[in-house]
């Protein structure tokens, strides 16, 4: 009988030669449609029952409408109300535009008809003469940088729809002008950011247009991520490990969690400071997916490996463990598996070409297999980068509509907008209304109280209100 825990028993390499099967086999195995992310041997669980939710949501305004008979209204006095019945309904009115006319008037002093008259100072606007009030430009900047409408195709709206000529360069200044207003807010954030200990970072390319050219430059948006916090986007117009020293600042210190694109080693290296690089498991399945039409009984049993991880970390969620705790339980159950999962691939290794897919599957976790263990000692460190690619999803889903950001400066504008729309959605804020707020707040805002405007800052504000 093996002594010790199950978990600690000894890896024989023989026992992977029962996950072969025959060339003609293999050939019929079914693939399945995604990765297998539950324990050999188990049946699939029954998907959890989701909590009922009403019809209409309740947070929304009422608007009642009291309909009586017609027996009722001609002779009120003669009848006496007994109850009631009530239908509700989803309404919804779109968008208007107004007129808001600001009138400040002048006096004379009664007892001085001669003297100079007075009026009350204007208060503080984003610009003079603008046209556009806080609200319009905030949904401006959410229609693009939400709904991934063009300024183009707003133009054409509010020209049809509404009737209001509004230029698409005049679109355009309203989008850089509040990005210029919000710039203090993001360097904060950036400052705010760069203090942590541990960050996530993916970088991803974006076209912008040459001026004069004709033709379109490839640029990339770099974005930082804290779990539960800011979303950072930092644009660049190249991939180079020295656009990381100008992202992180040589006060960053600790965990940076990627994927194995070299420009990231390169900056560990440049780096006086401790920097630790973490893997990402979700990379290391990705591949191992894309072999299994190849070889789909050595990768299935893989996949379902790393699917016992992914189980452990789903638990841990749900029972909103601390890092500490994470740390443990990863010691307990995880490192076993981990230990289990490389011993397999160094015995795998020899029997796949580097070329095809399960070779390439292979080497790429032996290769970064440092960095992928580093989750199992830190309990801060997520097992994958999966929250910071979630945050680059909106700019790929807005290029397939508006297909490059302009020029180059442009990257910046997009950059700072896209951060504090993230963010704010991340801290539960609403965009539009958080960017509106803004908007209104900035131009009679004083520098101290920049720190008190980021989307974590007002949503600790607003809870705290609601207590």
């Amino acid at each position: 009988m093996p002594s010790g825990r199950p978990d600690e028993q000894k890896f024989d390499p023989n026992q992977l030669i029962l996950l072969e099967e025959p060339e003609a086999k293999k050939a019929e195995a079914p693939v399945p449609e995604t990765p297998p992310e539950t324990g050999a041997g188990k049946s699939p669980s029954k998907p959890r029952s989701k909590p009922s939710r009403p019809r209409i949501p309740e947070h929304l305004p009422v608007d009642e409408e009291v309909i009586d008979p017609d027996e009722v209204k001609a002779c009120p006095q003669n009848w006496r109300y007994i109850g009631e019945e009530v239908t509700e309904r989803l309404d919804y009115r779109p968008a208007r535009f107004s007129k808001q006319r600001q009138i400040r008037r002048k006096f004379v002093a009664v007892d001085a008809p001669f003297s100079p008259p007075i009026i009350a100072p204007s208060p503080p606007c984003l610009q003079e003469r603008c046209l556009a009030t806080p609200n319009l430009i905030a949904q401006v900047v959410v229609s693009k940088y939400i709904d991934h409408l063009p300024l183009y195709r707003q133009e054409q709206m509010y020209r049809s729809r509404h009737g209001v000529e509004i230029a698409r360069q005049t679109l355009c200044r309203w989008v850089e002008l509040a990005a210029w207003w919000f710039k203090p807010i993001y360097q904060e954030m950036v400052r705010l950011q760069n203090s942590r200990a541990y960050l996530q970072i993916d970088e991803t390319p974006i076209r912008y247009l040459q001026p004069g050219e004709g033709k379109c430059g490839q640029g990339y948006f770099w974005v930082t991520s804290v779990p539960g916090g800011d979303a950072i986007y930092h644009w660049h117009p190249g991939r180079g490990a020295k656009h990381l020293n100008q992202i992180l600042d040589q006060s960053f210190s600790g965990s940076l969690q990627c994927d194995a694109y070299k420009a990231y080693t390169s900056f560990q290296k440049q780096r006086a400071g401790p920097i630790q690089l973490a893997g990402c498991w979700a990379h290391v399945r990705r591949r191992f997916y894309e072999a299994l039409e190849l070889a789909p009984t050595i990768a299935g049993w893989i996949l379902r490996q790393i699917g016992q991880l992914y189980l452990i970390e789903r638990r841990l969620r749900e029972e909103c463990a601390g890092p500490a705790l994470r740390a443990a339980v990863r010691q307990s159950e995880s490192a076993p598996i981990v230990r289990r999962v490389k011993k397999a691939l160094m015995v795998l290794k020899p029997r796949y070409l580097p070329q095809n897919k399960m070779g390439k599957a292979i080497n790429y976790a032996l290769n970064n297999w440092t960095d992928l263990e580093v989750f199992l000692f830190n309990g801060m460190i997520e097992i994958d980068n999966n929250l910071v690619e979630n945050a680059i999803r909106p700019t790929k889903l807005g290029a397939k509509n508006w297909l490059f950001i302009g020029s180059e400066g442009s990257g910046k504008t997009a950059a700072i907008l896209f951060t504090l729309i993230e963010s704010a959605k991340r801290h539960g804020l609403e965009p539009s209304g958080y960017l509106s707020e803004l908007l209104h707040r900035l131009p009679k805002a004083k520098s101290i109280e920049i720190a008190r405007l980021t989307p974590e800052a007002m949503a600790k504000g607003k809870a705290k209100a609601a207590a």
